[in-house]
């Protein structure tokens, strides 16, 4: 991965692990879980599609990843969480989960099949991906974990449709696929929670439940899946996917920074775990390659 591509790679999970702080700020306004997303791709969509022209992809691709990357993950992730489902496992469950769903549908689909160090590095991770969970201590029904799960697949679904798309301008991709995201989740706000509840959470919409809503639609959203999707684009999934490892360790410290969390013992262990396997992941068969290469040139 090039110097720049990896700045941006590290730049879009730092935007990424405090999504998680946005999405509790804006909840604890008093907005519902569906009501924030469709918030989120509503604005993502409006006006950007009167400025930005419509990709040329099949207009079927587009809509297929609006519902499946965008309404489809985060309805299953949110209905998880409403059984019961803590937010910080929901997190890590969806997130990571979509590492394993992605390298297996890309190396049925796209042929690409992770070397032996990159499996090592990821099982590695795992590791403290794992060390977590234990710690996490999060009681979860089991229909609410299944969903949460079907998540993190539908996320590997989306990843495995911006890996197939041709190449275009990406942030016009996730603008227009946007504006398919939130008509669901519409319909889903007006008939599950009322619409005089609904109309009411916007009149009186607290100011940080506004910034939260902007940073979801314009940072986490347009920046964040457009970034995403461009290094998908143009990269193996078996080198960029593993970078969402680091966002549960982002989301910890940004926690404890802006809502006054304790980082533990066990979540530095955890995150010391995860880097090492992303390093091992990204660094190591090319380290042993020049190793092996200077050593041969010794001989």
């Amino acid at each position: 991965m090039r110097l720049r591509h990896l700045v941006l790679t590290l730049l879009l999970i730092l935007f990424w692990g405090f999504n998680w702080v946005t999405i509790k700020i804006g909840l604890n306004g008093g907005v519902s879980p569906v009501t924030l997303c469709f918030a989120r791709y509503f604005f993502a969509s409006l006006p950007a599609i009167f400025f930005i022209r419509r990709p040329q992809i099949p207009l079927q691709i587009l809509i297929a990843y609006g519902l499946i990357m965008f309404a489809l993950q985060f309805v299953l992730l949110f209905a998880g969480i409403y059984l019961g489902v803590a937010v910080g496992l929901a997190s890590l469950i969806s997130q990571q989960g979509q590492i394993f769903f992605t390298l297996i549908l890309v190396a049925i689909f796209c042929g690409e099949k992770p070397n032996k160090w990159q499996i090592i590095g990821i099982l590695t991770s795992f590791i403290g991906i794992g060390i977590i969970a234990i710690n996490l201590h999060a009681s979860a029904s089991i229909t609410g974990a299944l969903l949460v799960v079907a998540s993190s697949a539908a996320w590997g679904t989306g990843n495995l449709i911006a890996k197939k798309m041709p190449a275009t301008n990406m942030l016009a991709v996730v603008v227009w696929s946007s504006l398919f995201a939130w008509p669901p989740m519409l319909l889903l706000a007006i008939f599950g929670e009322g619409a005089h509840s609904f109309v009411n959470s916007f009149i009186h919409l607290p100011w940080l439940s506004l910034v939260s809503i902007i940073y979801l639609a314009y940072v986490a959203t347009l920046f964040g899946y457009g970034t995403w999707s461009f290094l998908l684009n143009r990269y193996p999934a078996a080198t960029v996917v593993p970078f969402t490892l680091l966002v549960p360790i982002v989301a910890s410290i940004s926690s404890a920074i802006v809502l006054g969390e304790q980082i533990k013992s066990w979540e530095i262990l955890a995150g010391t775990i995860i880097i090492l396997g992303l390093c091992i992941n990204l660094f190591f068969s090319r380290l042993l390659s020049f190793c092996l290469v200077k050593l041969g040139a010794r001989r």
